[in-house]
This record gives structure tokens, C-alpha cells and sequence, in this order.
């Protein structure tokens, strides 16, 4: 009989449990050598994005698309054309297998279902490629632990899509707040709010997916065995537990930057609540969501504080805001300015004896998030391009590696956990899974 283990293990390198023929593929290259690149689901996030940041750079860097990988028919030919009509022709293959049992890549940008990021990783880096792999990194920690271990033990160059680790504003608030100047970190508050009934819907796509043109089974790797859907396939960031929706989608960027900032791994605890309210259209994923996580370090007692995290997609007003403060002002990366705004002013300071704190404003290199669908080749994602790119010829370590992935992934999945059973998520280290209610959390 298969354990659940070793089924998560064969899933990591295909459905079958096949072992790729290039597994052990690398290619030596020299400083001059063009890095060719396949490209592994043709997605909206790829193609709106992902692949306008990459061509934007190919040249100078000396970067090439050369072959993709999509079980879905209609998204080869959709790719085909688009790239054809640039005067690039790609080889074009059914399945990863079939992509990695070619010669023509180095490495790939995988940008697939939220759920198949990580065992996708963990096939591209065993079939000696580099990756640089959307967000969130895994939905579950079983697959978090089969990419993270792949990737170690291959050495190969993986980027994960946290692009704020590549921005200058996010990358001076970090310099800021390990100087010292800021002080200790007391609270954290982040939104993501939108008011966009059609977002992750594809109502206009979905009919257009028919069974016998995809494999079904393929797209399902190591989720329940399910009756073909096409929503879930379309619409995945709808349904659990093919994505988790908002954790896995909006607060992966945000939560990621407490890791960043204060290199916690991740929280000591989650609660969370949550609800279906306003978008009742067969979705299983929230619409309107609140945690609040406790940040702590055991070895040191002065650091510790308190994440609040709320989104919803019923109403916009606030939109995205990441907030730190501190006894002595706030630092607003929504208008990347640091300010005394609620520090302790002279008043309250001298009646107990003690001395005012109010932070020294400063502005920081300005680059705005929005909030509304991906643009091409938005500025931060090409940055976070670059360095991947850069990172693959010099084999330098990334700004947004593997264990940033791995630990954003724990966030997310303590947040999840906590949503779904009501109960408090914690994280146990020894066997690295997460705890709700003290029971190992599975879907």
C-alpha cells in the first residue's frame, strides 16, 4: 500500500510517480551563454505579468523562452501564437514530463495553481533547472517539506514571487528598521481590500474548458480525487484546497514582510475568523477575513508583538496598507513616509518620569502597490525579475529564497487552519506541522 508520504513524494515528480530522464540535466554555463527558459502554465498572472517583466529584461541579460509546459490545449495554442507573433517559436509540451525530458532549458518560471507551486518546484529543481516560482509557495506543509528538501539538496537557484523583497522602498524599510532607528516593533496592522465581485472569476473562460482537452487528473496532483470541474480549474483561488484564497493570495506578500523585517520565521500563534457574506456564488474560500498572529523569539524576550491582518472583497475603502509602529511613530509603507504619528509625546512622558520618543521624519523611495488586477511588467515584479535572473548567472542566493517561501508558507497555513476549525493555530517545530486546536491540520 502507498502511505499518504510517499504519494506526496511521487506526486513531486509527476502524477505517475515518474522519475525524469533529466533528472540529473544541467548544463555548465559560461558568462556569455544565453539562459534558456521554459515557461510552466500559461496563466493570466504569467502572461499579464510574469512574462512581460521577463521579455522587458531578455535581451540586456541575455535570456531566451524556448519551450512551455500547459496540459491544457487551448493555453498551448493561446501561447503559441502570442509568442510566434514576437518572433519567438517555442516547443510545446503536454506536461512537465514531457517538458523536462527536452534539452532546451535551464530554467523555468512556474506559475501555476496556488496548491501545485511547490510540487512543481520540487520536479523543475530535481530535473536540474532553476525555478523562479509564483506565491504562495505551498497550501499545505507536506508539500512545503518536499520543496524545501528538493531544493536544498539540488543547490538549484529558486525565486520565489515575494517581489516587495525586490523593491526599493521595502528594501530601505528593512535597512531602517534593522538600524535601530526605528525602535521596538509593537504592532503591526495590514489590509488588502478590494470591491471586485469578478475577482478570481473567469466567467467568460470557464465554458470554453472541456474535459477531454486537459488531463484532470493531472491538475488534481495529490488533492482529493475529484469529479472534473471546471471552476476549479479556472476559478481555484475560489476553492479549498486548491488555494486558500485570501491568506495564500494577498496576505503571502504582506506577512512575508514581518519575516523580512524582524527575520522571524514565523508566528507563535494565529486565531481567525472569517465568512462567506456578500459573493455567494459556490465559493469555499472566504470573501471577508481577520487574524490576528503573536510574533515572538524565544531567545530574545524584547522582541515581541502583535499582527492584526483584515481583508475584504465586498468594499475597497482602506485598500492596501502595511503599518508598523513603535513607542516612538509609525512607519506607512502605503506612503512609504516614517513619522512620530502616536509616539510618546512630551506630556505623557514627563509624568512618569520619563522622556519623550517621537521618531525623526523620513520618506522613503516611493513605489505604490495596486490594487486592482496585474499590469505588464509592473515595476517591482521586473525588479524581483532581475534579480532572479541575475541570481541564475552569478549564483548569488536570491532576495525571496526558498526558506522566505517555506516561511510565509507556515503563516499562511496557521491562518488558514485557524480559519477553518475555529480554533487557535500553532506550529510545531520538531515535526515542522501545523497545530490547530493541537491536532495536526489537514484538508
Amino acid at each position: 500500500m502507498t502511505t499518504r508520504r510517499e504519494f506526496i513524494q511521487k506526486a513531486a515528480l509527476g502524477t505517475a510517480g515518474i522519475t525524469f530522464t533529466a533528472r540529473s540535466y544541467s548544463r555548465i554555463l559560461g558568462a556569455n551563454d544565453r539562459i534558456r527558459v521554459g515557461i510552466v502554465g500559461y496563466s493570466d498572472r504569467f502572461k499579464g505579468s510574469l512574462s512581460p517583466s521577463f521579455l522587458a529584461l531578455a535581451r540586456e541579460l541575455n535570456f531566451e523562452f524556448t519551450a512551455l509546459s500547459d496540459i491544457w490545449r487551448l493555453r498551448r495554442e493561446e501561447a503559441d501564437a502570442f509568442y510566434k507573433s514576437k518572433g519567438i517559436n517555442l516547443r510545446l509540451a503536454r506536461n512537465n514530463e514531457e517538458l523536462y525530458e527536452g534539452k532546451d532549458t535551464d530554467a523555468v518560471i512556474i506559475s501555476t495553481a496556488d496548491f501545485q507551486h511547490a510540487l512543481h518546484c520540487a520536479e523543475a529543481v530535481e530535473a536540474g533547472r532553476d525555478a523562479y516560482v509564483e506565491k504562495p509557495f505551498a497550501e499545505t506543509m507536506a508539500d512545503a517539506r518536499v520543496a524545501l528538501k528538493a531544493v536544498q539538496k539540488t543547490g538549484k537557484i529558486v525565486q520565489i514571487g515575494s517581489q516587495r523583497r525586490s523593491a526599493e522602498n521595502y528594501i530601505a524599510a528593512n535597512e531602517y528598521i534593522n538600524s535601530g532607528k526605528f525602535g521596538k516593533i509593537v504592532m503591526v496592522e495590514m489590509t488588502w481590500n478590494v470591491n471586485q465581485p469578478g475577482r478570481w472569476r473567469r466567467p467568460n473562460v470557464v465554458p470554453q474548458l472541456k474535459e477531454a482537452d486537459t488531463d484532470w487528473k493531472r491538475y488534481q496532483m495529490n488533492r482529493p480525487p475529484a469529479p472534473f470541474d471546471a471552476r476549479k480549474y479556472l476559478e481555484f483561488r475560489l476553492f479549498w484546497p486548491y488555494s486558500s484564497g485570501i491568506p495564500g493570495q494577498w496576505m503571502a506578500h504582506q506577512i512575508d514582510t514581518v519575516h523580512w523585517f524582524t527575520k522571524l520565521a514565523h508566528p507563535r500563534s494565529v486565531a481567525a475568523n472569517g465568512g462567506i457574506y456578500l459573493w455567494k456564488d459556490g465559493r469555499t474560500n472566504y470573501d471577508t477575513m481577520t487574524a490576528v498572529f503573536d510574533y515572538g523569539d524565544p531567545n530574545n524576550p524584547d522582541l515581541g508583538f502583535q499582527v492584526v491582518y483584515s481583508s475584504r472583497f465586498t468594499n475597497s475603502a482602506g485598500g492596501v496598507k502595511e503599518l508598523y509602529f513603535s513607542n516612538g511613530g509609525m512607519l506607512n509603507l502605503d506612503t512609504n513616509k516614517i513619522t512620530p504619528e502616536g509616539g510618546l509625546e512630551e506630556r505623557d512622558a514627563k509624568a512618569m518620569n520619563m522622556k519623550a520618543n517621537l521618531l525623526e521624519p523620513f520618506e522613503l523611495p516611493g513605489l505604490k502597490v495596486e490594487t486592482a488586477a496585474d499590469t505588464g511588467g509592473d515595476p517591482m515584479t521586473t525588479a524581483h525579475m532581475r534579480n532572479w535572473m541575475e541570481c541564475v548567472r552569478d549564483r548569488k542566493k536570491p532576495n525571496a529564497d526558498v526558506v522566505a517561501g517555506y516561511n510565509h508558507s507556515i503563516a499562511n497555513i496557521m491562518c488558514t487552519a485557524a480559519l477553518r476549525t475555529g480554533e487557535k493555530a500553532t506550529f510545531d517545530e520538531a515535526t515542522q506541522e501545523v497545530l490547530a486546536g493541537g491536532k495536526v491540520f489537514q484538508y
